[in-house]
């Protein structure tokens, strides 16, 4: 700022001089997001994957995924960060701040969905973390800590960009193959990424100052509430599990009713029963049998093996232990009672993260200063938040979903309330740069 411009903004209300730092601070009060622009550009992201049912199948690694990685990096120029390409295959765009000594402050979500997914899982929080950049840019503010905005790889496939920094991807996932019928391995290649060198962006605790994410809420508690501002308490921790189910292939026609061990029946009343020990312990986990192969899979055999998944999740992983145990007592109850076998294998562990207490507090008030209505509670979804959370004190803001539907084309959040969610973040990163969360 010159003399001239320390002139203009000198003279406050009642002629009392400001200090060009109380001008700086008056400044950022005032503060905001271009609304417009930020809703123009989910607009513009929706594009690349379009589907014909208005959501997108921009799934990682496609065709899809590589133009929208593209249009990213240009929007991150326009907003004069500086992106690269990490050897995980993340976009990461960096700022410098004024002191390049601290770490960096660290804003961030993806911008690959899921099959026939929507517009706005992902994209809000990515779409948001730039114009945040962008707003700092247009008003020529440079933060105390270096900015870095980061667009995470494979955030639907298992949080593979995200995980890589925190050190949590076995070689073992590289062989899994995609939604866009490369493995993780071939589709780091081919977003630019290098995996000979993937360990080299896995980083140290403290090397992030502090991780924001926003993002939708993924369920109707906003919505449904008519409230603006999800403060998020943490992320459910997750655990899977293959549960396979031994029986007997026999004739359907020749083998008695009563001499059968059909280990579809079978898994059948298992996947009853881990609804009913589920929704019988108190609390708020929950519980999913999402996949059941039955083989031979013909009509006129009984089953002998059945291959299903369970998933739990909870904010608590001794809830989610606690709940396993119950069903697979039911499991082997159940493979007694019909001359079956139950086999669980364990084979995907996402941790729980509760966001930091201190940034929780921030968020609520830059939601209140903006007069947002906000609630505290828990996100039921994973994002990449949960991994970044192993490195440094992280914060989630979520802003409604229409009817709470998301992973679904007809996912969909006002545009009003991406603009609120984009100055929250705003805002809650300007208190973060003023102090010191060690």
């Amino acid at each position: 700022m010159d003399r001239r411009e320390f002139a203009c903004n000198a003279i406050a209300i009642g002629g009392a001089v400001l200090s060009p730092r109380q001008v700086k601070w008056r400044q950022q009060a005032t503060l905001r997001v271009d609304g417009r622009r930020v809703n123009d550009h989910l607009r513009e992201l929706a594009e690349f994957g379009k589907n014909a049912q208005g959501g997108i199948s921009r799934v990682a690694y496609s065709e899809a995924d590589l133009a929208g990685r593209e249009y990213v990096m240009g929007l991150m120029r326009a907003a004069q960060l500086d992106p690269s390409i990490d050897a995980a295959g993340n976009i990461i765009g960096r700022r410098a701040g004024r002191d390049p000594t601290l770490p960096p402050l660290m804003l961030g979500s993806h911008i690959d969905s899921v099959p026939e997914g929507g517009n706005y899982d992902g994209q809000v929080g990515s779409m948001g973390a730039i114009e945040v950049a962008h707003t700092l840019a247009d008003h020529a503010l440079v933060t105390r800590h270096p900015l870095e905005v980061a667009i995470f790889q494979n955030e639907e496939g298992g949080k593979t960009g995200s995980r890589a920094l925190s050190g949590e991807v076995e070689p073992a996932e590289f062989d899994l193959v995609t939604s866009s019928g490369l493995t993780i391995g071939e589709g780091i290649g081919a977003i630019g990424g290098d995996r000979s060198r993937f360990a080299s962006v896995r980083r140290r605790p403290g090397s992030i100052a502090a991780y924001l994410e926003l993002h939708i809420e993924q369920g109707a508690i906003l919505d449904k509430g008519d409230i603006d501002i999800g403060v998020v308490e943490g992320i459910v921790g997750i655990k899977r599990w293959r549960v396979t189910v031994e029986g007997f292939a026999n004739h359907a026609g020749t083998t008695p009713m009563d001499d059968r061990q059909d280990a579809l029946l079978a898994a059948s009343r298992f996947v009853d029963a881990v609804n009913r020990v589920v929704t019988e312990m108190p609390g708020r986990q929950v519980g999913t049998v999402g996949q059941l192969t039955a083989e031979p899979g013909a009509p006129n055999v009984v089953p002998g093996r059945v291959t299903l998944s369970v998933e739990i999740r909870d904010l608590e992983m001794d809830k989610i232990d606690a709940v396993y145990r119950g069903v697979e007592a039911e499991g082997h109850r159940i493979g007694e009672q019909t001359g079956t076998t139950f086999d669980f294998e364990q084979f995907y562990t996402s941790y729980a993260a509760p966001t930091d207490e201190r940034i929780r507090r921030l968020v609520a008030e830059a939601a209140g200063e903006l007069e947002l209505t906000s609630l505290r509670m828990p996100s039921g979804a994973g994002h990449d938040a949960q991994s970044i959370a192993l490195l440094a004190p992280v914060g989630m803001i979520f802003i409604p979903s229409v009817d709470g539907i998301s992973h679904s084309p007809r996912e969909f959040s006002h545009p009003e309330d991406v603009e609120n969610g984009a100055n929250v973040l705003l805002r809650t990163l300007m208190k973060l740069d003023r102090i010191d969360l060690d």
